[in-house]
């Protein structure tokens, strides 16, 4: 399975902050936001990834990430000149994913959780399409998924006014081969995007649209706005201050995984020592 991080947009909701640089360059405490994203990838087992961003922005993801080789990632680039909605990432990234499944994530969305990567690994070789789906107590802000007891989604419904539950669904999707053919099947909406969500009834109305619940206690954050930015920059400084672990560091999870050797490591933490970030890198053992 490939993956792809949508990192474009305009950032519109963190103005005047995001007006010189790209959302997903913005730091959520210790590292760059576009770090989540990449690490819930990793975690999964996916090591090719493909980064959609913004003519203005792609050189800056490239300066911060390279190729991924320094981590035995491979990683591409490739430029959405406008925002056209979710599912328009799948039409760009069509030879990139070169009939391979994919994982799309948003580049503003973080998770955090004990087995998340395992939890995930098991819909890496998928038919049809799975989405997560996340208990909340304000359903009606999000996109909400009703499902039966086998898992298999009944309804989606964008921010209804009268939920028929309480599982909303996060910026993760995994698809099968074919989903960039049925992206180009959709129609513009109303807002003129081609919507992920068009892209989810697809599935549903051919059974093939799987929910999967995340585990209680893994968190799902939305750093897309000023007070969610703070709000997620908050809740990764207290969980590593705590722990003395940290989230979304991408050297330490290709470490983990066997993607790079414990030298590489340290070659990799001695270019960033002056840092708390380079010290962490250093004493992993």
């Amino acid at each position: 399975m490939k993956g792809i991080v949508l990192a474009g947009g305009t950032g519109s909701r963190l103005w005047p902050i995001t007006l010189t640089t790209s959302k997903q360059l913005l730091p959520v405490y210790d590292k760059p936001m576009i770090y989540y994203p990449i690490s819930t990838l990793m975690l999964a087992g996916i090591r090719e990834i493909l980064i959609i961003t913004t003519p203005r922005d792609k050189q800056s993801f490239m300066d911060l990430l390279g190729d991924g080789s320094q981590i035995g990632m491979n990683f591409q680039y490739i430029v959405q000149p406008e925002p056209k909605g979710l599912a328009q990432a799948l039409i760009l990234g069509e030879d990139f994913l070169d009939g391979q499944p994919c994982a799309l994530i948003l580049g503003d969305n973080i998770f955090y959780g004990a087995g998340l990567g395992n939890q995930l690994e098991n819909f890496t070789k998928i038919d049809g399409a799975v989405i997560f789906a996340t208990k909340v107590s304000n359903p009606s802000e999000y996109g909400v998924v009703n499902f039966d007891k086998k898992g298999l989604a009944l309804e989606i419904e964008e921010k209804p006014t009268k939920p028929k539950s309480n599982f909303a669904i996060p910026g993760l999707y995994f698809y099968d081969k074919y989903a960039s053919g049925y992206a180009k099947e959709l129609q513009p909406s109303k807002r003129n995007e081609l919507e992920i969500t068009d892209l989810n009834r697809i599935y549903l109305q051919k059974s093939q649209l799987k929910v999967c619940v995340l585990e209680r206690g893994t968190a799902w954050l939305d750093s897309g706005t000023t007070k969610s930015l703070l709000d997620a920059s908050r809740f990764v400084q207290l969980i590593e201050d705590r722990q003395g672990l940290k989230i979304g560091c991408i050297e330490e999870i290709a470490w983990r995984q066997k993607y790079i050797s414990s030298e590489q490591l340290l070659g990799l933490a001695q270019k960033l020592l002056k840092s708390s970030y380079g010290e962490y890198l250093a004493k992993l053992e």
